[in-house]
């Protein structure tokens, strides 16, 4: 899934060339408000959440997500979800559709 978000749109995966929860990704694309992702991804009826779950609730900016090294606008575009122990590789397959073609519609251009 996070190689498909790479390629197809650009995405930035935090933490990607670290040790990391195997079932968390945690991926923004500047100028993609993170708002406005959690509302497409709800309707593609996926749930994701914004930031850092650190910063679970909090309005303001992930300071984890600054640490790093996402700049400002990466860091306010990042969204976070969490696969369980029954997930599909379909399931994988369906969120990487899903937020490609939200960011399609918002960010991207169309293939």
């Amino acid at each position: 899934m996070e190689a498909r978000l790479h390629d197809e749109a650009g995405v930035t995966v935090f933490g990607q060339a670290s040790e990391r929860l195997a079932q968390t990704s945690n991926f923004a694309i500047a100028g993609f408000r993170a708002e406005t992702q959690v509302m497409a991804m709800d309707l593609a009826g996926i749930a994701v959440s914004s930031g850092a779950a650190c910063s679970s609730g909090k309005v303001k900016r992930s300071i984890v997500l600054g640490a790093m090294g996402g700049e400002d606008a990466l860091a306010d575009s990042a969204i976070r979800i969490s696969f369980g122990w029954d997930t599909a590789p379909t399931d994988f397959d369906a969120v990487a559709e899903a937020w490609i073609a939200a960011a399609r519609r918002a960010v991207l251009r169309p293939a």
